[in-house]
C-alpha cells in the first residue's frame, strides 16, 4: 500500500473524475421507443431526449409513468456532459480520510464541504453527495470500460438526512446496460433495472428500457 503521506488526493481523484464517459460537445440528443414494467405491468410509449436534455415521451397516459421515465433519460444524460475539472472543483480541497482494499476514501472542504468519494483503480467507486438539501450515497460495484472513460453498471444508491445522517428512502439497487450508437462515440443507456423492497418487505423491480434508438441530426 503507498505511503499515506504520498497520497495526493486532488491528484487522484481528477484523475478518476476525467476517466468518466463522456459525451462529445456536439451531442444533438436521440429519440426512440420506451417501455416502463414494474412486476407485471407493461407500459410502451415513444420519447425524444433533445440536445437541451429535455425528455418528451409520447404515447403514454399515466402521469407518474412519464414523470419516472423522463427522469431516467435525464440522470443518465447529465451525467454525460463534459464539464472541466478545474471549472467543477478548483474552489475544493481533497482529503485522505482512509486507504483500504475498497479504495482510497477522501473528504471534500471548501465549496462542496462534507462531501465524500473514494477511488480504486482510477474509477470512483463511492459517492457521498449534499444535493437539493439531501444527502445522496452512490457505491458502484461493477463498471463498464467504454475505451473512452468508464461507466457505472451496478450500483445502490440511498438518500440520507443531512441533520440525523440516517436513511431517509429506499436503498435502490441499479443495472444499467448501455449501447454504442452507429459506432460513433456514443453509448446510449438500453435498459435500467431497479430493484428495492417496498414498505411490506417485499421486493418490488422496475425496468426502464429504451429500444429502436436514433441519432437526432
Amino acid at each position: 500500500m503507498e505511503n499515506l503521506k504520498e497520497i495526493n488526493c486532488k491528484e487522484i481523484f481528477r484523475e478518476a473524475y476525467e476517466n468518466r464517459y463522456t459525451w462529445k460537445n456536439e451531442f444533438n440528443g436521440y429519440k426512440g421507443k420506451c417501455i416502463f414494467s414494474k412486476n407485471s405491468s407493461i407500459n410502451e410509449g415513444e420519447f425524444v431526449l433533445g440536445k437541451d436534455f429535455k425528455p418528451h415521451i409520447q404515447k403514454i397516459d399515466d402521469e407518474k409513468i412519464v414523470k419516472s421515465i423522463a427522469s431516467q433519460l435525464f440522470e443518465v444524460c447529465i451525467h454525460r456532459v463534459k464539464r472541466k475539472f478545474q471549472s467543477v472543483h478548483s474552489e475544493n480541497n481533497f482529503n485522505l480520510v482512509k486507504s483500504s482494499e475498497s479504495g482510497i476514501e477522501m473528504s471534500v472542504t471548501g465549496k462542496n464541504e462534507g462531501d465524500k468519494y473514494r477511488v480504486k483503480n482510477n474509477y470512483i467507486n463511492m459517492v457521498y453527495r449534499k444535493i437539493h438539501g439531501t444527502i445522496i450515497e452512490i457505491f458502484v460495484d461493477e463498471f463498464i470500460d467504454t475505451e473512452s472513460g468508464f461507466l457505472s453498471k451496478r450500483y445502490t444508491s440511498q438518500q440520507i438526512d443531512p441533520n440525523t445522517l440516517k436513511p431517509n428512502s429506499l436503498n435502490l439497487e441499479y443495472k444499467d446496460e448501455f449501447i454504442n450508437i452507429d459506432n460513433e462515440d456514443y453509448w446510449i443507456l438500453n435498459s435500467r433495472t431497479i430493484k428495492y423492497l417496498n414498505q411490506n418487505q417485499e421486493e418490488e423491480i422496475q425496468k426502464f428500457v429504451f429500444e429502436d434508438i436514433c441519432l437526432l441530426n
